[in-house]
C-alpha cells in the first residue's frame, strides 16, 4: 500500500533509503520470487509477512473458506509457500473469503478449519505462522471474520501452534473498538500487527486513532514482533506521509 507510484520492485529500493528494515507484501506475485528475494537481500531487508493469492479467478476475493474450492486453495498455498521459503518470511496470511449469509459464513468456516489444518504443518515444516486477520464489516462486508473474537475462535479450532491472529488496528477500530484493551487482552495470541488511521484508512496524525499512545503500549505489553504500516498515504506521496515516523528513523 505504500510506493505505489513505483515498481514493485523498485519500491523495496525505497523502503531502504528510507530507512525501514522489513518489509510485507499484500501480493509479491507479479515478480519473480527469486528476483524479489535477491533484491531484499541486497538491501538488508527482512521480509515478514506475504499474503496468499486471493485465487486464480479474476472475481476471487480469497480461497481459505471457499466451498468446493479445496484444490484451488491448496494450489495458492503451495505457491505462496514458495514465495515465503524464497523470501524467509515468518509469517503467511491465509485469505479466508466472504459469505452471503449466515449458512454460507458457517460453511466456510468449516472448509477454512479444515484447509487450516492440512496447511499449518506444512507451514511449520519450514518455520512458517499462518496467520488470520479479520476484516471490518464497513470495509470488506461479509468478510468470514469481521473481527478478532471470530478470528480466536477458528484459531482455537484449527488447534495449531503456528497458526495465530494478526491484529490490525484498523480493522479493530472499525469493527469492535478498544484498541487498548484488545492490544493487552490479546497479547500472546498475535504475532504481526498492522495500522491505519480512521476514518480513511491513512497514516498516523490523519484520523481519530492516537498511534503514539498505541506504539509505546505495545512496547509496555513487550510485543516482540513487527508493525506494518497498511495504510494509504493520504495525499498519495509516501515519503511525505512518513512525518509521523522520523521519531524511529523512519523517512
Amino acid at each position: 500500500m505504500l510506493f505505489k507510484e513505483l515498481p514493485l520492485l523498485d519500491r523495496i529500493d525505497a523502503a531502504a533509503d528510507l530507512g525501514f528494515k522489513a518489509i510485507e507484501f499484500q501480493a509479491p506475485y507479479a515478480e519473480p520470487a527469486a528476483d524479489i528475494a535477491a533484491r531484499a537481500q541486497a538491501r538488508g531487508l527482512e521480509v515478514v509477512l506475504i499474503n496468499a493469492p486471493s485465487g486464480p479467478r479474476p472475481d476471487d476475493r480469497g480461497l481459505g473458506g471457499a466451498v468446493g474450492r479445496e484444490e484451488d486453495f491448496w494450489a495458492t498455498f503451495v505457491q505462496a509457500m514458495d514465495y515465503a521459503t524464497a523470501f524467509g518470511s515468518r509469517h503467511l496470511r491465509v485469505i479466508s473469503g466472504f459469505a452471503s449469509d449466515a449458512a454460507e459464513r458457517a460453511a466456510m468456516e468449516e472448509v477454512l478449519i479444515a484447509n487450516l489444518q492440512r496447511a499449518a504443518p506444512v507451514a511449520a515444516a519450514a518455520g512458517v505462522i499462518l496467520t488470520l486477520e479479520p476484516i471490518n464489516p464497513v470495509d470488506g462486508p461479509g468478510y468470514v471474520m469481521p473481527n478478532p473474537a471470530a478470528a480466536l475462535a477458528v484459531i482455537d479450532k484449527v488447534g495449531a501452534p503456528n497458526l495465530s491472529l494478526q491484529f490490525d488496528f484498523y480493522h479493530t477500530q472499525m469493527s469492535v473498538g478498544d484498541l487498548a484493551g484488545h492490544a493487552r487482552r490479546l497479547a500472546g495470541r498475535y504475532s504481526h500487527v498492522q495500522f491505519s488511521n480512521a476514518p480513511g484508512r491513512h497514516e498516523p496524525g490523519v484520523g481519530e486513532i492516537h498511534y503514539p499512545y498505541l506504539f509505546d503500549l505495545l512496547d509496555e505489553i513487550a510485543y516482540p514482533g513487527w508493525v506494518g504500516c497498511e495504510y494509504w498515504p493520504s495525499t498519495g506521496d509516501t515519503r511525505a506521509s512518513l512525518a509521523w515516523a522520523k521519531p524511529w528513523g523512519i523517512g
